[in-house]
């Protein structure tokens, strides 16, 4: 890391504390308001401010004003199996948060996709702690690299949403230590993360921020010297003040405060546990360059952001089955039939805090009628998925006050007094945190003039929470009070129910939309929050008749792609998925494609696993997940060839939902019990008669990379690394992608064990006809097992290597020494 001098010579931390009155050193571990830490200008510590955005940064504001990087979701990143990737990603997260001031990311997201109907399905990795391990170490190391801090969270076992803020999660401390607290421990003892973030639920009893787990082993034995800062909300006493809990988020009320400085002037909590947390947050401050002397780094690490979101979307691209039909020739076609409606309003990121909002996105339709000019690409809704407000597009908006495109927003005083009135350019806004009156207006308006392009009747509404009343021409069309959708406020933040009405337009006939939302709220999250959507509902259409539609478009194409996938309200922060069956029609209108033209491939845009009855009917079958800004242009590279579909499954994808191992999230009495232990997963699946539709670590490529020879250490002392040579072959016509992955076997272990697990990877890029030697370190810590400490059982460990968890053709032998 290069460092520039500032001309200021630091001073020693101790001094800093020894500076501050015990007022203000409990003020500093509260947050100032949301994002925000409290400066302390005397000793020149100016504010941290923090930002949501793992798969990109939002930024002090939620503002379409002020785009952000919109890179693809966490589950396309990690089915790259690559920690190189990983580690950039991260550098061109933290180079986004230098441009925006942020000081640190609320990234990533290290839970374990546990259940595939977890609503943060998208948000995380893996359902394998190595792999999870693996590349949420390379991404702080990108971020922190780049002088930026990087939270991994949320600690521990925060994998569902059901009752987040309430449940106890039962986990021994073997299936604790092997799993779910793996990916902690390596973010923390290798890259070295200047944060950690507490969850909100409880572990066997005791809330994550009251947890000793705070302390042990995150402090004690990992030797983490970082600030652990609160989910938001998630300290609810001054008890935690006596746990390793350092930042109460966000400020500036909580429970620390006063009752905190009164609790040591009376002797209850000695300063001593103060000064220990106050120490933590200036050290913080000096590494991201909030106190005078502070070195001021360049980025380490300087990425392209836009061109590293198309190149992370292919990598990620996973292609699970190919019937001899891609990567298809540009020179061949003549039509192309693009079905969905994913196709033409694709899904490239997921909801709740990892939502940024990006500049442009490039939908699969957009992406290849750009890379085939010459081709007739035509689209046909087929079945409709989109659930709630479609955004009014901003080319048909007239801002009343600018004349130029958009909408004008105010908050009026209850004399009628304009306390602010600002130009925005989306129908949708949120304003959470900042300075906007919230609390001091009575109402909030949201005006523009509407030009239709198209003449028909649509439902034209809003959707937010409380009272608001729509008129259209000074006539009132919609007047509704809207309750919280649902009791996570978090997830009614993010997802208010709808009210709308049927309005009938004219193409090219203006008229004049006026919103006006009643603010009431004087405290609590309403008081310092709002958000809303201005736009319409689908309207009420013939399902059949689409589907009908899109199969004649396809039998008239050469070549169709179908887009299928989720929607905003299915998969987001706050909930959890009820199905993994795809909403609406979308199974009906695939058979109904490939019926009428074999020539189809399907693409699914989902975060997380659903279910494809009509999989092996495909001519060939395309995960593309939440692909981020440039999903269509990645799309247009895999399906033309001219990048490799780089993705391998970083999940189980099952075929039935009976058959999942693990599959309910919801609470019994409050509790949720890990019974299932360490067999997670393929583990899970592994053991039992039923299996997948595809397996862990699944994927094809353009080319046949064939794995031939592999050879290795035989002995293995404890703590030590085995490193596996593997070699490898392509016997195809081009270059291409292979990941090799390797799994132990213990058979007749003293100890319960899964059939196998994963302890090693790496992809290699090999050139047509060549062969490549393929390092793959084995650490001899992913053959222990926990039991009062790491043990290591003497003897033989089978370690099969292969492409999947299932196909695993070559097979060597270390054995742990004593």
């Amino acid at each position: 890391m290069t460092h520039a001098p500032t001309g200021t010579e630091p001073r020693p931390l101790p001094d800093l504390l020894a500076a501050l009155t015990l007022d203000e050193k409990v003020q500093l571990l509260t947050g100032r308001d949301f994002w925000n830490t409290w400066p302390i200008e005397r000793i020149g510590l100016r504010r941290i401010l923090v930002s949501d955005g793992p798969s990109g940064v939002r930024g002090e504001v939620w503002d379409e004003r002020d785009p952000s990087l919109n890179l693809p979701s966490a589950t396309a990143l990690s089915s790259s199996w690559d920690s190189d990737l990983a580690r950039r990603y991260g550098a061109a997260a933290a180079v986004e948060a230098r441009r925006k001031g942020v000081d640190v990311v609320l990234g990533p997201t290290i839970n374990l996709h546990r259940s595939p109907l977890g609503g943060r399905h998208f948000e995380a990795f893996s359902e394998d702690p190595v792999l999870t391990a693996e590349l949420a170490a390379a991404y702080v190391t990108g971020v922190q690299d780049n002088g930026v801090g990087a939270t991994p969270k949320h600690y521990v076992a925060n994998d569902f949403e059901t009752d987040r803020f309430t449940v106890d999660v039962r986990a021994d401390e073997r299936t604790l230590r092997e799993v779910y607290l793996l990916a902690f421990e390596k973010a923390v003892t290798e890259a070295r993360a200047w944060l950690v973030m507490s969850a909100y639920n409880a572990v066997n009893g005791t809330t994550a921020t009251e947890n000793d787990l705070l302390q042990t082993p995150l402090n004690s034995e990992w030797g983490f010297d970082g600030v652990v800062v609160s989910d938001w909300t998630a300290v609810r006493s001054l008890r935690s003040a006596t746990a390793s809990q350092d930042l109460v988020m966000p400020g500036p009320a909580g429970p620390w405060g006063a009752a905190l400085v009164d609790a040591v002037r009376r002797g209850d909590i000695e300063e001593a546990v103060v000064d220990r947390k106050v120490l933590r947050v200036l050290t913080l401050a000096q590494r991201v360059g909030a106190l005078p002397g502070s070195p001021a780094t360049e980025p380490v690490w300087v990425e392209d952001g836009v061109a590293l979101a198309r190149e992370a979307a292919a990598e990620g691209t996973v292609l699970l089955a190919n019937r001899a039909e891609l990567p298809w020739d540009a020179g061949t076609l003549g039509t192309v039939a693009v079905i969905g409606d994913n196709a033409a309003a694709a899904r490239t990121q997921g909801g709740g805090s990892a939502t940024v909002l990006p500049e442009y996105t490039v939908s699969p339709l957009e992406g290849l009628r750009a890379a085939l000019p010459g081709v007739d690409v035509g689209w046909s809704l087929g079945a409709v998925v989109h659930e709630g407000l479609v955004d009014l597009p901003l080319a048909q908006l007239t801002n009343p006050v600018t004349g130029g495109p958009g909408l004008r927003a105010r908050f009026v005083h209850a004399d009628g007094t304009e306390l602010l009135g600002e130009d925005r350019r989306s129908s949708t806004l949120v304003y959470f945190g900042g300075d906007v009156p919230i609390v001091a207006a009575a109402s909030f308006e949201l005006t523009t003039r509407l030009v239709p392009a198209q003449t028909g009747t649509v439902r034209l509404g809003f959707a937010l929470i409380g009272a608001a009343r729509l008129y259209v021409d000074g006539e009132l069309l919609v007047a509704a009070d809207l309750a919280p959708n649902g009791p996570d406020l978090g997830a009614a933040f993010m997802n208010p129910l709808p009210a709308s009405a049927p309005v009938h337009l004219v193409a090219g006939q203006p008229v004049d939309v006026r919103l006006v939302h009643e603010l009431t709220a004087t405290d609590g999250m309403a008081a310092h929050a709002l958000s809303l959507r201005l736009g319409t509902e689908p309207a009420d259409l013939d399902e059949d008749a689409l589907i009908a539609e899109a199969a004649q478009a396809a039998a008239a194409a050469d070549v169709a792609l179908v887009v299928v996938g989720t929607n905003s309200i299915v998969e987001s922060e706050g909930y959890d998925r009820e199905s993994l069956a795809l909403p609406g029609r979308q199974d009906d209108l695939v058979r109904a494609v490939v019926a009428a033209n074999p020539r189809t491939v399907v693409l699914v845009n989902s975060g997380a696993p659903v279910l494809m009855p009509w999989r092996d009917d495909v001519a060939a079958l395309l995960l593309g997940w939440f692909g981020g800004q440039e999903f269509g242009h990645a799309v247009a590279d895999v399906l033309l060839g001219v990048a490799e579909p780089g993705g391998r499954l970083p999940t189980t994808w099952p075929a039935a939902e009976a058959d999942v191992p693990v599959l309910s999230c919801a609470p019994v009495d409050g509790v949720v019990e890990y019974r299932e232990g360490i067999h997670v997963g393929y583990r899970a699946w592994l053991a039992q008669e039923a299996g997948p539709a595809y397996w862990f670590g699944s994927g094809l490529g353009y080319t046949d990379i064939a794995l031939v020879a592999v050879d290795g250490p035989a002995d293995v002392a404890p703590g030590a690394v085995a490193t596996l040579t593997v070699e490898v072959v392509n016997r195809g016509q081009r270059p291409g992608k292979q990941v090799v992955q390797v799994y132990a076997e213990r058979p007749g272990s003293v100890v319960d064990r899964p059939v196998r697990w994963l302890v090693g990877s790496a992809p290699v890029r090999v050139a047509a006809g060549e062969t490549a030697q393929v390092k793959v370190a084995v650490p001899s810590r992913y053959l222990a097992h926990w039991a009062d400490g790491w043990q290591y059982e003497p003897g033989a460990y089978s370690l099969r290597v292969g492409t999947s968890a299932v196909d695993l053709p070559l097979t060597t032998t270390v054995t742990i020494t004593p």
